[in-house]
């Protein structure tokens, strides 16, 4: 009996290392691709340039207690301000796009949860997210927005940091080491 259950296990473990990445980027798709796409957008000023030149709703969201101590006026802030504003919406789109390709997944993903982490932070101290929304960890809620919501981001992103993309991805077309 005992050597049947060693069997069953070796068997799930082979197959896991096929199936946990590729479904966590599957998740990861269904779940966040748009979110973050569409949180991207809102940052984007107008016309062609709207990457380089962001929207004021772009400072709000990333820098909002420094947008309102210069009274909504970008020209207060400098090219630091500028800087990370188009960087975190440039990483809002490309981040997600090469999870999706499964193309240097291990960075994006590691890359996404240095995102969330920043963007968890600032919705806490810079938006000043009440107690509801933080949420707390073994309580008898798990819809909390920050804390319980973003855990799991978090875990199927970790998933692609220590598995990588999985069979079906760019990775594994590009990458492909002799024996794989």
């Amino acid at each position: 009996m005992m050597s049947l259950a060693h069997s069953f296990a070796a068997r799930l473990d082979r197959s896991g290392e096929a199936i946990l990445p590729t479904l966590a980027r599957l998740v990861f798709a269904g779940v966040l691709l748009m979110y973050f796409w569409a949180s991207a957008a809102t940052k984007l000023g107008p016309g062609l340039l709207g990457i380089v030149q962001p929207d004021a709703g772009a400072y709000i969201q990333i820098f909002p207690r420094g947008f309102e101590a210069v009274g909504y006026d970008v020209s207060q802030f400098g090219f630091y301000h500028w800087a990370v504003v188009v960087a975190g919406t440039v990483a809002e789109f490309i981040l997600p796009a090469l999870i999706l390709l499964g193309l240097l997944t291990r960075f994006a993903a590691l890359g996404m949860i240095g995102f969330i982490v920043v963007q968890s932070l600032t919705d806490i101290v810079g938006h000043s997210a009440d107690a509801a929304t933080i949420g707390t960890w073994f309580d008898r809620a798990s819809d909390a927005l920050i804390v319980d919501q973003r855990a799991f981001w978090v875990l199927a992103l970790l998933i692609l940091v220590l598995k990588g993309a999985g069979p079906l991805s760019l990775d594994r077309l590009m990458f492909r080491r002799p024996g794989d």
